[in-house]
């Protein structure tokens, strides 16, 4: 299964959507049945992809979550290493990052619920570091969620066309808090 879906991502960022089920068989080095015993189609494949995105953002933000809290730094210092955190986990593979927020839609429960358990995760994250340092009121979760969103729309919908740019980011959430 990890060299089939290392496979598609490979090829999902060369090619789009219009890669073929043949041809992730082929860089992964198995036949198309191989493929079809794990994955019916295409999108069964992205939505795979997708799954794997959300644990390895899910892991690398655990990390920078505690250290935040730990050291407790300035809102901005601690906005701009979530910020970079999330970057950094887009960096690689962009076109396939934007591929993956424009088609694959989570359709049964347990993608939402994984989907809602890392939006409320950041939410929650980002309430606490505005509330530690007195920004965001009068409606401290509000702001938190608005945050979240912006960064996320930014990122999959500005940032992956052009280049990734934490600097900006941070100055929007910068602009947004005040």
């Amino acid at each position: 299964m990890a060299t089939l879906l290392e496979a598609a991502a490979q090829m999902f960022s060369r090619e789009g959507l219009s890669t073929t089920t043949n041809r992730i068989a082929e860089r992964a080095g198995l036949s198309v049945g191989t493929l079809y015993q794990y994955f019916p189609n295409k999108q069964a494949l992205l939505r795979a992809l997708a799954r794997r995105h959300v644990g390895e953002v899910t892991v690398v933000l655990e990390v920078v979550f505690a250290e935040l809290r730990a050291t407790e730094p300035g809102f901005e210092e601690s906005v701009r290493a979530i910020i970079e955190a999330v970057v950094e986990v887009h960096r690689d593979r962009p076109g396939l990052h934007a591929l993956l927020h424009r088609v694959v839609t989570p359709l049964v429960p347990v993608e939402v619920e994984e989907m809602r358990v890392l939006e409320n995760r950041l939410v929650t994250e980002v309430a606490f570091h505005l509330d530690r340092c007195g920004r965001g009121e009068p409606e401290v979760d509000h702001t938190a969620r608005t945050v979240v969103h912006l960064v996320d729309a930014h990122l999959h919908r500005v940032s992956m066309v052009h280049r990734l740019d934490v600097e900006e980011l941070v100055a929007l959430v910068d602009r947004l808090t005040r």
